[in-house]
């Protein structure tokens, strides 16, 4: 079983375009989108859920009306300023410190596990896909992340799948380094402008400090020639292998609108390029 995980230093460089397709033209896989923030792998493959599953981490304060007291030390030691003067907590305040729950002399408060988010098992027309959503403001998505990639790993060994296909988050935060670990290769989709370069280089570095096989993908390469010549050379520069270079073309967004993977929704040059891309890196 190989793991594959297409990543980007910045959103919007065509991760996960690139990684619906993966999913069209890869036999017998598992597909895992793991930008539990921002999910969007879901609009592409149009998945049918079988299974929901409550995502719980992190706590909050609960005070006990009938055993508090009201002495007022939970006040005064909450930073977050999260008690207020008749005794509430207010859930978007708490931080979960615990240190109320520690000063309190009678017990009243009490720390409960947060709903944080759902995952979620679905099938496709291209195979299952695990997926997540993370609630709003919530936070260890890198948590919902490993919890997803191992749903999938466990299922693809159990069915004897050849592939997991994971549509890793933009950044280079603890959703990313929990979607890279242990796969046995990570590509790198970046764009020819500034800030595509240099959240390639910060996204390349993290790869390269977890020992993670690399690769780019330079995508739009057309739009700016001389950009996508420095990404060249900064990629020789580090040692990492430009696999594909994608060209512009208005086929992709009118394949988002309709909802379909690119190579699905037409059979002209950039179908081609993703489609030897696939046969190079599988």
């Amino acid at each position: 079983m190989k793991q594959i995980v297409v990543i980007s230093g910045k959103g919007g460089t065509g991760k996960t375009v690139l990684t619906a397709s993966f999913a069209a033209l890869a036999i017998n896989k598992v597909m895992v989108d793991c930008d539990v923030d921002a999910a969007d792998l879901h609009l592409l493959l149009q998945p049918e859920i079988k299974e929901r599953h409550e995502f719980r981490s992190g706590v909050t304060a609960r005070i006990d009306a009938k055993i508090c007291e009201q002495c007022g030390q939970c006040i005064s030691v909450c930073r977050f300023n999260a008690i207020s003067e008749n005794f509430t907590v207010d859930p978007i305040s708490c931080e979960g410190c615990t240190i109320c729950s520690y000063i309190c002399p009678v017990g009243a408060i009490t720390l409960e596990e947060n709903v944080s988010g759902e995952w979620f098992v679905s099938d496709t027309k291209y195979g299952p896909l695990v997926h997540a959503k993370l609630g709003i403001a919530e936070e260890n998505s890198g948590k919902l992340v490993t919890r997803v990639r191992q749903s999938a790993k466990e299922m693809a060994e159990k069915e004897g799948r050849n592939y997991v296909i994971i549509d890793g988050p933009p950044g280079i935060g603890c959703p990313v380094i929990a979607s890279i670990t242990g796969v046995d290769l990570a590509i790198i989709v970046t764009e020819p402008t500034l800030s595509g370069i240099h959240d390639m280089e910060r996204v390349a570095q993290v790869s390269k400090h977890f020992g993670v096989s690399t690769k780019v993908v330079i995508n739009k390469y057309d739009i700016n020639l001389d950009n996508s010549e420095e990404i060249k050379k900064i990629c020789q520069k580090e040692d990492i292998e430009v696999v594909a270079q994608l060209p512009f073309s208005q086929k992709v967004s009118e394949s988002i609108v309709q909802g379909v993977p690119l190579v699905e929704f037409c059979n002209d040059g950039i179908v081609q390029a993703v489609s030897s891309l696939w046969e190079r890196i599988k």
